[in-house]
């Protein structure tokens, strides 16, 4: 086992406290008021954790990996994704929200990739939108009350919010939902530039998703003038649709609008699903999918990759025209945990998040002494009661291979592998190779706390 650092991200929507008090930093670590938005174990190549050797000395976990990768990553990892960690852990924390983003296709990925490589873009140029060759798959774990906005909603469900809100750029986005297709294939005129830059793939669509594309491309191509009044008209609209559902989409776009008030993508948001989250519930996010973070703090885990297309609300480069080629613009509900995509396990303290993919998986614990039952644990069990008895405990296995990246997040914890022990206080982290077999973990013996939270990132069982 070894310590591993997190590499702070300081990105403009983090929090001025959240992270900060999870992971015990103070104005010494970092600049007083900095936010300070995600935590990072990785073993990404451009922001690469440091382990903690046993003489005190610092690597990389890249450079650990390269090493010994089969003693690092196991036999399995290392035939599947070769001498590197496959997937990226984060505990991330959103104080305004954050980018209208979409992750890229596989092959989108590979392609812009090796573009910027091939035209000498600097990895660490603002302008570059691609910083590996991989698509981007992630998962969310909401620690505390999270919300988002994640995937595509209905047509008719998008049309009742537009409709509602009394500005131009929402009359053209209803326009342009309802404004179909004639003339073998001849878009109306009106929506030529947005059909320009549909993907090939727009060659078989329904007509429902060239609909689509051409309201969310009026909004994230509009000019910021067109932004002028949005904040009063989706205040005004709040106060007319009186349904659950509308009122968190429209709670949701007016912060945005207040935090961005010359961004037209903003109304973007009335087109997608709301995702209000508790602490332990779920969402998976596979690449292609439109979304974008309110509030709140949680962890999140994806494949190793940082590859971010962003169309709106956010100080940083925006790609739209590589965005759009990867936007999924088929309508789908969220995916959380009591879907088929995803295998929610709960057995005695502790909760897995599986998704159907090979690079990573998350358990979310808690020990205690005297084996006291986790609330959160009864709320999921009322919620998941079905899906439980479905597929019973037995299935459940902390994995006893692979890489895993254990983080304790509150109170203290006691992790024992192999021949080796260590407590864990709140923030901090451990990488457990692969070859260090199965691991424990349970209250310190000394420990007077009332018990200790911690996620456990791993590959697949």
């Amino acid at each position: 086992m070894y310590p591993i650092q997190a590499v702070e991200k300081h990105y403009a929507w983090g929090s001025y406290d959240r992270l900060q008090r999870m992971f015990h930093l103070d104005e010494s670590d970092g600049c007083p008021g900095d936010t300070l938005a995600e935590m990072w174990f990785s073993g990404h190549t451009e922001s690469p954790s440091p382990l903690t050797l046993p003489d005190g000395s610092l690597l990389p976990l890249t450079v650990a990996i390269r090493r010994n990768p089969m003693a690092m990553l196991g036999e399995r990892d290392s035939r599947l994704f070769g001498p590197t960690l496959p997937y990226l852990f984060k505990i991330i924390s959103a104080r305004i929200p954050l980018s209208l983003q979409v992750h890229p296709l596989d092959f989108e990925a590979r392609a812009g990739f090796n573009r910027e490589n091939a035209l000498g873009v600097p990895d660490d140029d603002p302008s570059r939108s691609f910083h590996d060759s991989l698509a981007k798959n992630e998962m969310v774990v909401a620690l505390e009350p999270f919300q988002a906005c994640v995937g595509f909603a209905t047509i008719s469900t998008q049309l009742t919010l537009l409709r509602a809100v009394d500005h131009p750029l929402a009359e053209l986005m209803t326009e342009a939902l309802t404004a179909r297709t004639f003339h073998l294939g001849v878009p109306p005129a009106r929506f030529a530039a947005a059909d320009a830059m549909m993907p090939v793939s727009s060659l078989i669509w329904p007509d429902s998703r060239r609909r689509i594309f051409r309201a969310f491309h009026a909004a994230v191509t509009a000019e910021p003038e067109a932004a002028r009044g949005l904040e009063e008209a989706l205040e005004a609209a709040a106060g007319r649709l009186r349904s659950r559902r509308a009122g968190a989409v429209l709670d949701h776009a007016l912060c945005a609008a207040r935090a961005f008030p010359d961004d037209p993508a903003v109304l973007c948001l009335l087109m997608l699903n709301p995702v209000d989250l508790e602490e332990g519930d779920s969402v998976y996010i596979p690449a292609g999918t439109p979304h974008a973070y309110i509030h709140g703090t949680a962890a999140e885990i994806m494949t190793n990759s940082d590859n971010v297309l962003r169309a709106g609300m956010t100080p940083k480069h925006r790609d739209i025209p590589n965005l759009l080629r990867s936007l999924d613009c088929q309508p789908s509900a969220p995916i959380d945990p009591s879907s088929s995509m995803i295998a929610t396990l709960i057995m005695h303290n502790t909760v897995t998040y599986r998704p159907k993919i090979n690079e990573y998986m998350l358990v979310y614990g808690h020990v205690e002494e005297g084996g006291a039952t986790w609330p959160l644990l009864n709320r999921l069990q009322q919620r998941y009661g079905d899906l439980i008895e479905r597929l019973g405990p037995r299935h459940l296995m902390i994995p006893r291979r692979g890489p895993r990246i254990i983080v304790c997040t509150d109170g203290r914890i006691r992790c024992t592998a192999a021949d080796q022990s260590c407590v864990l206080d709140q923030g901090r982290a451990l990488f457990i190779p692969s070859e260090d077999g199965r691991v424990d973990i349970t209250m310190p013996q000394d420990s007077n706390d009332a018990g200790g939270s911690f996620l456990l990132a791993s590959t697949p069982v």
